[in-house]
């Protein structure tokens, strides 16, 4: 496989494909109600005998394994006040984000017209990576201090490739992608290739629910990064295709190619030029060929088998 240096003159032509892929419905006519509740404000900001009133605000919020007692210790925690008002500073007016929310609402509605806006609640999770946003069914949790920008002093820690992904403009797309992954069946393949369909599936309907937003935000990528992808696809498809990877069924795959990293293991010299999770950006061109390729809908693409999917999709990678 030959990786090419990448010509950043060249790549600008390249990567204004991304706008080619959106897809622009009219929304103007949906009705959606975008009411966000602001937990940590009403918890860091009361007291113990405000408790019940909290309780019967926030009933998810408050399990039996969260006694009043660790409640109350929480109130007057100082990392946690510390973590509320660093929130604060930057998300005191989420007004911004009512408008995001209430477009994507929109765009799913469109595509789905039995969705039901969820009840929403900001708060903080003592920067808990892996809960930056949790969706279900009618509930949507937004944990805003994993988002306070990736320079933020709170992250020093974090390496860089996880805190480019820290920051306000994270929020929507997290959102989107929550509830992208409760709408597409449990997959069934265990293939590589079925892997990287099934991933791109979800990454699609971000085209679908986010037409505005730019594919390096979509998915998570610095920009020299996404230029790197776009300019290396037909290598990256030969990659896969000599080495006979698309259905192996090798565990290990996940870790080189589909999972959160710095970047993808093809195991040669230049793998630190590339973005973490190749495959699910391959992935996503595969889907994206195959809704230019076949009139069907939103429905029909995400119950259509993933390796069906892929035969049909008459995929030819970028030259």
């Amino acid at each position: 496989m030959r990786f090419f240096i990448i010509v950043f003159l060249i790549l600008s032509t390249l990567t204004s494909c991304s706008s080619d892929n959106k897809v622009v419905v009219d929304v103007s006519g949906i009705d959606v109600e975008v009411l966000i509740n602001r937990y940590e404000v009403d918890f860091y900001k009361s007291n113990t005998g405000n408790l019940p009133l909290l309780k019967h605000k926030y009933p998810y919020l408050f399990p039996r394994s969260f006694s009043d007692s660790l409640a109350i210790s929480k109130m007057s925690n100082k990392e946690e006040i510390d973590l509320f008002n660093e929130t604060q500073k930057i998300y005191n007016d989420i007004s911004d984000l009512e408008l995001q929310l209430s477009s994507l609402f929109k765009h799913i509605k469109y595509y789905n017209p039995k969705f039901k806006s969820p009840n929403i609640s900001t708060m903080i999770s003592n920067i808990d990576y892996d809960s930056r946003v949790i969706y279900a069914d009618s509930i949507l949790l937004i944990s805003l201090d994993v988002f306070l920008g990736k320079e933020h002093k709170f992250y020093s820690d974090y390496p860089k490739y996880i805190r480019e992904n820290n920051t306000k403009e994270n929020i929507i797309v997290d959102i989107a992608n929550s509830i992208s992954e409760n709408q597409i069946p449990p997959i069934k393949s265990r293939s590589f290739i079925g892997k990287m369909v099934y991933e791109g599936k979800k990454m699609y309907l971000l085209d679908l629910y986010l037409p505005a937003i730019s594919d390096k935000l979509k998915i998570g990528y610095l920009e020299p990064k996404l230029d790197w992808a776009v300019a290396n696809e037909e290598d990256i498809w030969k990659y896969f295709i000599e080495r006979k990877l698309l259905f192996s069924t090798d565990t290990k795959l996940n870790k080189r190619f589909l999972d959160n990293a710095p970047f993808s293991k093809f195991y040669l010299e230049n793998d630190n030029q590339s973005p973490g999770r190749i495959g699910i950006w391959l992935g996503w061109q595969i889907v994206r060929s195959y809704m230019q390729n076949n009139d069907v809908s939103l429905q029909q693409l995400l119950k259509i088998n993933d390796l069906d999917l892929y035969k049909k999709s008459k995929y030819k990678p970028r030259k």
